[in-house]
């Protein structure tokens, strides 16, 4: 391992001269290529500088240790060099799980999908509390939400909506929240005080860019129609609204809450190429799950991850056995500690498989 680590750190010296040569920099797209690589070295060299520091300082200490006489003097020693093995112990882990490789689509932005599932108006409802839970923690990270595409209903639930989060990581913390969540409450609807189980389905999709996916454009449908509200009554008289359909694997993508034909279109196709980027790492993953199980889920859809618990105002994820009583926190986009729980969670799982 620290072979590995002092090749990137040379590494690191050395795209730290290349963006600071003037030659490279008026190369604008080399220089961006550098700056990148850079970028993405630095915490791991930043954490192995500290590291051999750590070390230096326990070589040092242990000298004390050995020729040193005088009582106090050793007393404080150990108790320094006590201190230092810890550091260095946390740095250990801290560099193994840097080295552990990297998914291509952590920095990417995310398409997220909620549905409606069992329950009828009150599933409706929960899904649009789970669209605000995420326009929440989307908004505590400074990142960008933008609705795609949403199917309301009349009181003001969403049978399905579609959106943009833009944000570097924001695939590598929202991608373990697909699967199927669900809700325990006393519906609105509900006069009787009865609680009621519902449930929607969240998918998270990286967005895709061309170089990601590649689409024939033979293989492309492309449909427009005139768009409809709430109970299929016209509100658009022009044909904006289009749907795209990929014949090869039978997604279908549509679009309509745009008034031009061409944001929507532009819109489907956004979706259209994460679903199929989704489809084949998915296909790519299901191969390789004989070699891997995370205990953070497959991510398939159908697999409930979450419960959320009104009475007891309780949220419970099943797959790492964490509780927290504090729904109420939760559902306006308090998902930190969910989170991250759920990400050391899955690199304590990769670290086993390399050990």
């Amino acid at each position: 391992m620290l072979e590995k680590l002092s090749a990137l750190e040379e590494k690191y010296e050395e795209l730290s001269k290349l963006i600071a040569d003037p030659e490279v920099i008026a190369d604008l797209g080399r220089w961006q290529q550098y700056v990148k690589a850079h970028a993405d070295l630095a915490d791991v060299v930043g954490v192995y500088k500290e590291y051999k520091k750590t070390a230096k300082e326990i070589q040092e200490t242990q000298a004390i240790l050995d020729e040193e006489s005088d009582g106090d003097i050793l007393d404080m020693a150990r108790a320094e060099l006590e201190q230092l093995l810890a550091v260095k112990s946390d740095l250990e882990l801290k560099l193994k799980v840097l080295l552990l490789p990297k998914d291509p689509n952590d920095e990417k932005n995310v398409i997220m999908e909620i549905r409606a599932g069992t329950g009828g108006e009150e599933a409706a409802l929960f899904a649009a509390d789970l669209f605000r839970m995420y326009a929440r923690f989307a908004e505590t990270q400074g990142w960008k939400t933008e609705i795609l595409s949403a199917n309301y209903t009349d009181i003001g639930g969403f049978k399905e909506v579609v959106f943009n989060i833009e944000g570097r990581g924001a695939y590598s913390r929202l991608k373990f929240e697909s699967g199927t969540h669900r809700v325990q409450r006393i519906p609105t609807t509900e006069s009787g005080g009865r609680i009621h189980t519902s449930a929607a389905t969240v998918a998270v999709l990286p967005e895709a860019e061309e170089v990601d996916v590649e689409i024939d454009p033979n293989d492309l449908r492309i449909d427009v129609f005139c768009a409809s509200g709430h109970g299929g009554q016209s509100v658009n008289t022009t044909q904006s609204a289009v749907r795209i359909t990929h014949i090869p694997t039978g997604i279908v993508v549509s679009m309509q809450d745009e008034k031009s034909q061409h944001k929507n279109k532009d819109r489907a196709m956004k979706v259209l190429m994460a679903r199929l980027l989704d489809r084949a790492q998915t296909e790519h993953q299901q191969r390789l799950a004989s070699t891997r199980k995370s205990m953070v889920g497959s991510g398939d859809r159908s697999e409930r991850i979450r419960t959320y618990n009104f009475p007891q105002n309780r949220v419970t994820d099943h797959r790492i056995g964490l509780t927290l009583h504090r729904l109420d926190g939760v559902l306006e986009g308090d998902l930190g500690e969910v989170i991250e729980t759920l990400i050391t969670t899955d690199q304590a799982e990769q670290l086993k498989q390399v050990e």
